[in-house]
Formats: structure tokens, sequence, C-alpha cells
């Protein structure tokens, strides 16, 4: 879970060691295959017309950028306890809203760091539209957030409680 201010990034434990074995894999494993793969691809000849090349080194690209995030994210982070359970949206909390004040049109997510994005909820980011509307705003209160079209959507907390991980 994480909250970004003043470039510290809060994250717990069991995300910053998540995102820690990613970088270690990013950074030996990884690598070793990506360097392999443009070694392979180089020796099939002509590197002007080479799409296996081409695509290796994109890889590679993409690879060391995501490395050079993690780092900076790591570098930066302080680890500390999950969100107090006090009913403010926040970062680390998992919220249910209700459109328009229809309780039937609900909808739960987890509000985080898209570092933090699991299959098994939905994330928004604290700096999304709606994550950004609901920030800071506690349990039975209505927030408005700007949509796509730039109209206004007002929704009602329902229920807010700390990610459990």
């Amino acid at each position: 879970m994480t909250q970004t201010s003043d470039n510290v990034t809060w994250l717990t434990q069991e995300a910053y060691d998540k995102l820690k074995e990613e970088l270690e894999y990013l950074s030996g494993p990884a690598r070793a295959l990506i360097v392999a793969k443009i070694e392979e691809a180089r020796q099939e000849g002509d590197l002007k017309e080479n799409a296996g090349y081409h695509a290796a080194r994109e890889d590679q690209g993409k690879q060391e950028l995501r490395v050079r995030q993690l780092t900076q994210l790591l570098e930066r982070a302080k680890v500390g306890e999950p969100p107090a359970d006090n009913g403010v949206v926040g970062p680390g909390m998992v919220v249910t809203i209700a459109f328009d004040g229809d309780e039937d049109d609900t909808m739960t997510f987890l509000l985080a760091s898209r570092e933090y994005i699991s299959d098994d909820i939905d994330t928004y980011s604290p700096q999304s539209p709606l994550g950004s509307g609901v920030n800071g705003k506690k349990l039975g209160e209505d927030a408005q957030y700007e949509l796509p079209n730039g109209k206004m959507a007002t929704v009602k907390i329902l229920e807010v409680k700390p990610h459990q991980g």
C-alpha cells in the first residue's frame, strides 16, 4: 500500500518486499535472458531487417526503464504500518462507493499506487479522477470527481477499511 507525498512513497513491508524481489529478478536473471536473446538474434545476420533483434532490443529498453523506476521508488520508500482503520479514505484503503447515491449501483476498489495493482481487487491511484475525488473523504460522505467527458459525478462512501494484503 502506498502513499506518495514530498517524493516519499510509503509502503507496507509486503509491498516493499514484492517490489524488491521484482527488481532483483529484472536486474539479474531477466537481464541475462534478454542479453542472450539479443546475441542470438544478432547471429541471424543483417540487423536492419532482423525483427527478432529489434524486438529484443525494445524489450530490453522497457525492462531497463522498469529497473530504473523500481530503483528510484525503493530508494525513497519508507516502510510503515498499514493505514489506520479510522473510516477515512486514503492510500491502502479498500473503498466501497455508491454511484449517485444508488446503493444498488456500487463498486469496491483499493486506493493505492499503480505499483500495488492486484488481480484480487481493482486498484485506483490517488491521482486518478475517482481516487482524488474520494481521497480524504469519510464514511458516509459524498465525493465528486470529473468524468472523461468533463461532467461531474457524485459517489457516496459506503465502506472504508484497510487492505489486508
